[in-house]
């Protein structure tokens, strides 16, 4: 079990690197993982499930003790990130499904790979695992009518569907981790050292099945897709540190805003657009998911070496 953990560390700390050997890879090899795409939704229950086991109640205090940051933090999730995507497939003019796939990952709530390159960056953990767990919980109502108000102009969005689809694959999966984890009890670390494994595992297999899946269409569009995601991503980041220093916050605290509102649930993207739109609707999930790992890593680098008003290190 100890040489398992080991491992579950090192794939946890080179995440992004996977992702991107096998995004890679579906694309020369699309035949490969094209079975995979029927795994999408359980592989992201898996997931949500993982994150329902390592939710503690002090992850419900935090929002009890700083609601007002938790609240600035969800806010900045399903405001900016929606808005943002909105304005580029409006400024850009792209085709219907492309842009029901960026609007679809814009609306998201926020990724539990937010929460590391929240420690790798020095910001502050607690505050982004308690916006990880609201915008999570809040994603059944929040996305799927962020989803209908921002993309029924490209294509139609049926909004019972989107919200009995992350009510599915999200909330009882996560509801299912909280009973088991009380019921486990403190024998239920065993297993939680080994989730980074199944979780970078599910992701890599859910982004190498859409990228097969799609492999045409990446062809065509694909650097027009890469280009938005990166915009998209890289203005959240930003705004997302602009909007902690006009509210005040420490800096621990923008640089979790920041990586907060710039890092998505993509995996959950991938899977609702791979259930209620098309394959290439996914896209953007899935190429979001690769890029926003590498961007994490690289900002939390850059994050770690920042000094605070006072001059000192984080």
């Amino acid at each position: 079990m100890r040489a398992l953990a080991a491992l579950s560390r090192f794939v946890g700390n080179t995440f992004a690197l996977w992702v991107l050997l096998f995004a890679v890879l579906a694309f020369f090899q699309p035949s490969w993982f094209l079975p995979a795409t029927a795994w999408i939704v359980p592989l992201l229950g898996l997931i949500m499930f993982g994150m329902g086991l390592t939710l503690k109640a002090a992850d419900f205090a935090e929002v009890a003790r700083r609601p007002l940051w938790v609240a600035l933090g969800v806010g900045s999730q399903f405001l900016i990130m929606p808005a943002l995507a909105w304005v580029l497939c409006q400024l850009l003019g792209l085709p219907a499904e492309i842009a029901v796939g960026v609007i679809l990952v814009g609306c998201c709530p926020g990724g539990t790979a937010s929460n590391v390159i929240a420690w790798f960056s020095r910001g502050d953990v607690a505050l982004s695992v308690a916006i990880t767990a609201v915008t999570t919980l809040l994603a059944p109502l929040v996305t799927p009518a962020l989803i209908w108000l921002l993309a029924s102009a490209w294509l139609p969005v049926n909004f019972g569907a989107l919200f009995m689809s992350i009510l599915q694959i999200v909330l009882l999966p996560i509801a299912l981790g909280l009973i088991v984890r009380r019921v486990l009890g403190d024998r239920v670390h065993h297993v939680v050292d080994i989730l980074p494994l199944v979780s970078v595992t599910s992701i890599v297999i859910i982004v190498a099945a859409v990228v097969a899946a799609s492999q045409a269409k990446i062809a065509e569009s694909g650097l027009l897709i890469m280009a938005v995601v990166v915009l998209h991503n890289s203005l959240g980041l930003g705004i997302g540190y602009l909007v902690g220093r006009l509210f005040g916050l420490p800096l621990a605290q923008r640089k979790t805003l920041s990586i907060e509102v710039g890092m998505q649930n993509s995996g959950l993207g991938a899977a609702l657009a791979s259930a209620h739109f098309s394959p290439l609707a996914a896209v953007p999930s899935a190429l979001f998911s690769v890029w926003h790992n590498l961007s994490g890593a690289l900002l939390a680098t850059f994050y770690r070496r920042m000094k605070d008003d006072d001059q000192t290190t984080r």
